[in-house]
């Protein structure tokens, strides 16, 4: 329980070191394919494109116009690598890493923060050597007891990896960092020992970082297929913290995208500086990559490279971490001002969810209203589109289905000891919690068909919101800040 009882004492939060500026210009080489994003929408015979984060419709010019063709564009020239760098930066298309070129491993150094546990380090260093064979690796042994560092130097011995000791345990941040003071690489690749490399992983994220303006990227972490599984290995399985998804993207705050994790996260050196924030033991990564974008480096997710994770099946420990992930949210409020609010809502959906709670007959025909009467003012902004109201409907309609999960979200995760407290002396608000959580396990469980069935999916996904909402309201009180719990209200639209 040492993470606990540290995650109730505050912490000193040092200052944010600025990372070094990105590069002014971004473009791909010439031959590089970008593909437009499932969620961007073609219109007008392709002639404009709705979608991105955050959401937008953007009509192109004419001579832009043919040159998306079955959803991909390829890079020939100024022009064309000029329109691929704003379609990545708007969030409506992503680079084909088929289509870059071969970044050598030669230029690549691994880094793995170790703290006793020397089984799963052989079993990472192994998953290495059998796609890496010649990279350079360094273990940082974050002062495990003298009883338990001869195996880790074994095993690091075993497969030719560069053990580096550390005076004092000092957390995974400084760690890595350690590592990263000894690497003279280009790029740097952070990976923890309870995950295993996937084959091919890393090839395919350098690939990507022929993008001048990629300062990170992070691959898919998904579960370790063990034999021991239990219901908390399914839920977390299907719906771990680490796991983004199958869709890939830019990583920037306030976004559904809003970070990714360091258990396995490759950098560009001259990106990353001197790396993560030392005294921070949990959130350094969230830190890093939003240090990263405020530098003007992009960070990419990219859900095809995949690394596995051996995910906690112990119902104490996994709760405890989900708790621990929570109390970060003080130090990055201070560090991030405005970048940890828990949703991102429009005035006029915040509007309806308020009209929506009163749960009054006339709820629904007043969110009829909202919605029609957004949906006209979206209508009058639109650059000139066939059937705009068709279209801002839709997007109404999208951003109002989005509002209700964020407010479900709120209830459940974020504000559940205000919630609960309500319930006790409210039949609306019991309603309310009650309407929330069913709907909230029946959509998750449709979407991620987990094993081991809806009733313990339900269970473990209430759990899971009580911790790590428990771990933000311990970091809100020590921290004294609301900046964790109050939604941010975007009052522009683009």
């Amino acid at each position: 329980m040492p993470a606990v009882r540290r995650a109730f004492a505050r912490p000193a939060v040092p200052p944010v070191v600025p990372l070094p500026a990105a590069p002014g210009a971004g473009e791909l080489p010439v031959g590089a394919r970008v593909r437009l994003a499932n969620a961007t929408r073609v219109l007008d015979g392709g002639a404009v494109l709705a979608g991105g984060t955050p959401s937008r419709v953007t009509r192109l010019r004419e001579a832009a116009t043919g040159r998306i063709r079955d959803r991909e564009l390829a890079v020939a020239d100024r022009a064309s690598a000029a329109l691929a760098g704003y379609l990545i930066d708007a969030g409506m298309a992503d680079p084909e890493p088929a289509s870059l070129p071969v970044v050598e491993t030669g230029s690549l150094t691994v880094v793995i923060p170790a703290y006793r546990r020397s089984q799963p380090l052989e079993r990472l260093l192994a998953s290495i050597r059998n796609d890496l064979r010649d990279v350079r690796i360094i273990v940082v042994d974050d002062a495990t007891p003298a009883d338990e560092a001869e195996p880790l130097a074994r095993a690091a011995a075993d497969h030719g990896a560069e053990l580096v000791r550390a005076e004092r345990n000092a957390g995974p941040a400084a760690a890595r960092n350690l590592g990263l003071a000894r690497a003279s690489t280009e790029f740097v690749l952070f990976i923890d020992t309870d995950a295993v490399l996937g084959p091919g992983a890393a090839q395919l994220l350098l690939r990507h970082f022929v993008d001048p303006k990629l300062g990170a990227a992070a691959p898919r972490i998904a579960a370790l297929p063990r034999r021991d599984e239990n219901w908390v290995l399914r839920y977390e399985s299907a719906r771990s913290s680490l796991d983004h998804g199958e869709t890939g993207g830019l990583v920037r705050p306030l976004s559904p995208l809003s970070w990714v994790s360091s258990t396995c996260l490759l950098v560009r050196r001259a990106a990353v500086a001197s790396g993560f924030e030392a005294g921070m033991r949990v959130g350094e990564d969230v830190d890093l990559v939003w240090r990263l974008h405020a530098a003007g480096w992009r960070v990419r997710y990219e859900p095809r490279a995949v690394v596995q994770h051996e995910h906690r099946r112990d119902v104490r420990e996994w709760l405890e971490r989900k708790f621990v992930y929570g109390t970060g949210a003080d130090a990055l409020a201070t560090r991030h001002p405005g970048l940890v609010a828990p949703a991102v809502l429009a005035p006029w959906a915040v509007g309806g969810l308020v009209v929506l709670a009163a749960q009054r007959w006339w709820s629904l025909p007043v969110v009829g209203v909202l919605v029609a009467v957004t949906a006209a003012r979206v209508s009058r902004s639109l650059p000139g589109i066939d059937r705009p109201r068709a279209e801002a409907t839709r997007l109404t309609l999208t951003g109002f289905g989005w509002a209700l999960t964020q407010g479900a979200a709120l209830l459940l995760r974020h504000w559940w000891p205000i919630a609960v407290a309500a319930a006790g002396v409210s039949r609306r608000a019991r309603l309310a919690l009650v309407v929330a959580a069913v709907a909230d396990a029946a959509w998750e469980y449709r979407r991620l068909r987990p094993t081991g069935g809806l009733l313990r999916f339900a269970i473990a996904r209430r759990l899971d919101d009580l911790a790590y909402g428990a771990g933000v309201w311990v970091s809100a009180v020590r921290g004294r800040t609301t900046a964790p719990l109050l939604p941010l209200i975007r009052r522009r639209n683009r």
